[in-house]
């Protein structure tokens, strides 16, 4: 789209067209006390404008910054376009960030004005109240807990929208004025980057940005305006934002906001989204609740789902792929659909999906491949907030586990000459706020953009392969290559480990901490019989001690048959006694390992794992759930994992 056609020059624009074009369509739905109530575009478009006066009545000027906060819903995606139409700049933030890690936000872009879902939201923002300089007025969705609270800067929203409509005649002008200035270039949105290795920045993302990725990406993938989405991923990320605000605007397709992280997967298969687009996480935690039910099972049912997933491993992606399968395979592929696939595949409401993607973090091939030998088209996309998204993408037919796709349209690709990724597109970020050094690190003048993360492109293919974060992939004491995220993704395949963080940089040999899924081992051990108290005791329990070295032992058999990476095998671990916590600044909000500060603050448990030791007893400071401090203790066991030496891997080739 050349800048401006049909005057699409902004994302309001895109509202007003869509409204117009195909009003009556469902542009959201959400569900409330178990029903699904539905907006169309018409009635969406009033919502929004009606919001957009209100903001004018408490006095918002064009270049303020409003920061929204809380789940999924309807009215703050609203705020969002809202914010727009007023020439406000929407900041969205994570909804399960504490209230420190929200005043650093907040301060650093001067937000005047703060949207929040609800009263758990308000307390925090009350909270530092004191240390925002610039704060004036809140606004918040759900009224529930909130009656005797003092209004004098606290606002009911639907009150917003009532008083914005009571004032139409004296704010409609301005505001026609205001979106008529928004142009390609205005400022779309401002996301916060996860903040693996400090304070998070701000993304400046354009209009131009947001439409061209939503444009190009929408045409790549055929995506429809009767598509259907479920929208539930954080609504701070980039990932959210392209898909629920970006491509749901310029193709029209409807946005369907759960009811809460609880009812998540129930309605999942209500909606049975066409498009959906998940995390590798969450992709792991379906397959983890499959085959726990699997265990569950009948020994028939058990029987039956293994020879029918041996099956699809072995077709099921080849006839995803339209290419030559022999008639009787088809036929039990199509008896497996039956039995097994298309249960399965209700089950976990992907029974409609078209296209399904997964970002963030690479997937264990393993668990890629599952689903794909369903028959689900899922594919990996490369990207980053300082991209809109989109890096690469995956053709169809072009499918691999090994590679995250081809250049993004209007994307170009250079690999520099120590192997890390910079990319240029019409999606490149406008800047970081208020960081213009960081910018000119990042973005050179010709607007290359270093992704900071190690890969190459095959010759054959033209498909990029990530090996790993360029600051993760070193070299071990001998000169071979450390890539710790490759190894981690191929033990999280496995049911029982949830995290994995993999040691080696600098040193003779890699070790491993691992975190195992509750959820799992605690199934295993109610059906053994094995009584438990606590993560910390079910994690030190000698058989699932045995069960993990039992997977690493089985994924250093698979690395060594890669000559490249062999040298990465695990020769010793430990099971955590905690579960790492984005509250105890061991992950980012998006579930991102901070390497470097798990590695300073378990530094005793890592020297543990050199030095030869077969116990160590530590102490750590853990956040509760109320935001209280507190401190566990324990005395964790070291394992030796077996390795494949290289003489061996070698004669077995």
């Amino acid at each position: 789209m050349s800048e401006g056609a049909e005057g699409l020059r902004s994302v309001p624009a895109l509202l007003h067209r869509n409204a117009k074009a195909f009003g009556d369509c469902p542009a959201y739905r959400e569900k409330e006390f178990g029903i699904w109530q539905s907006w169309t575009w018409a009635e969406a478009a009033e919502e929004i404008e009606a919001l957009a006066l209100g903001l004018l009545n408490l006095g918002v000027n064009k270049g303020d910054y409003i920061a929204i906060i809380g789940r999924n819903r309807p009215s703050l995606y609203w705020s969002m376009v809202s914010a727009q139409m007023v020439g406000a700049v929407p900041v969205p933030l994570y909804q399960d960030a504490v209230a420190e890690e929200m005043e650093y936000v907040l301060s650093h872009c001067g937000a005047r004005f703060v949207i929040a879902a609800d009263q758990e939201q308000v307390d925090k923002v009350i909270e530092i109240q004191d240390q925002l300089q610039q704060f004036e007025h809140m606004i918040y969705v759900d009224p529930r807990g909130l009656r005797k609270y003092d209004h004098s800067q606290l606002h009911q929203f639907s009150h917003v929208q009532e008083q914005g409509c009571a004032a139409r005649d004296e704010f409609a002008p301005e505001l026609e004025r205001r979106q008529a200035e928004l142009d390609y270039d205005s400022t779309c949105v401002m996301l916060y980057t996860s903040g693996t290795t400090g304070k998070p920045k701000g993304v400046v993302l354009s209009n131009r940005n947001i439409i061209e990725s939503g444009k190009s990406s929408s045409e790549f993938d055929n995506l429809r305006r009767d598509d259907e989405v479920l929208a539930y991923l954080p609504m701070a990320w980039v990932g959210d934002f392209i898909f629920s605000i970006g491509q749901a605007y310029w193709t029209g397709f409807c946005v369907n906001c759960p009811e809460s992280a609880d009812t998540l997967m129930t309605d999942l298969r209500e909606i049975a989204p066409s498009y959906y687009f998940a995390p590798p996480r969450v992709f792991e935690t379906q397959l983890t609740q499959i085959m726990i039910r699997m265990e569950d099972a009948s020994p028939l049912k058990q029987r039956m789902f293994k020879y029918f997933m041996e099956h699809a491993r072995k077709v099921g992606p080849a006839i995803l792929d339209g290419e030559s399968v022999n008639g009787l395979d088809r036929l039990k592929y199509r008896l497996g659909e039956f039995l097994v696939y298309g249960p399965l595949k209700n089950a976990m409401g992907f029974s409609k999906v078209r296209v399904g993607y997964t970002a963030g973090e690479a997937i264990g091939p393993e668990i890629f491949d599952f689903y794909r030998s369903l028959g689900i088209n899922l594919k990996q996309l490369y990207g980053q907030t300082e991209a809109s998204v989109f890096i690469t993408i995956q053709p169809d037919g072009e499918v691999r586990s090994d590679t995250v796709g081809v250049p993004a349209p209007g994307v170009e690709l250079r690999i520099a000459d120590n192997g890390e990724v910079y990319y240029r597109s019409p999606g490149t970020f406008v800047e970081y706020y208020k960081n213009a050094e960081s910018t000119a690190d990042t973005k050179d003048p010709e607007g290359w953009v270093a992704t900071g993360d190690a890969g190459f492109i095959e010759d054959a293919t033209g498909h990029l392969r990530i090996i790993d974060r360029a600051k993760d992939v070193g070299k071990m004491a001998d000169g071979g290559m450390f890539a710790p995220k490759y190894v981690e993704n191929k033990l999280k395949f496995y049911p029982n480990i949830l995290e994995a963080v993999v040691f080696g940089a600098g040193r003779d040999r890699c070790t491993a901490f691992i975190n195992i899924d509750l959820t799992a081992v605690g199934n295993w051990a109610e059906r053994n019989n094995i009584a438990y108290a606590s993560y910390q005791e079910l994690a030190g329990h000698p058989q699932v001690l045995g069960a993990i070295q039992e997977h690493i032992e089985a994924v250093n058999e698979s690395v060594a048959q890669d000559e490249m990476l062999s040298g990465c095998q695990v020769h010793r671990f430990l099971v955590l006694h905690k579960e790492l916590d984005a509250d105890d600044g061991e992950l980012t909000r998006t579930r991102k390992v901070r390497r470097k500060i798990i590695g300073e603050k378990f530094e005793d448990l890592v020297n543990a794992l050199y030095d030869g030791s077969n116990e160590i007893y530590t102490e750590t400071e853990v956040t509760y759930e109320d935001g209280r401090k507190g401190k566990i203790t324990a005395t964790l066991e070291i394992r030796d994992a077996k390795v494949v030496p290289a003489g061996q891997r070698m004669a077995a080739e």
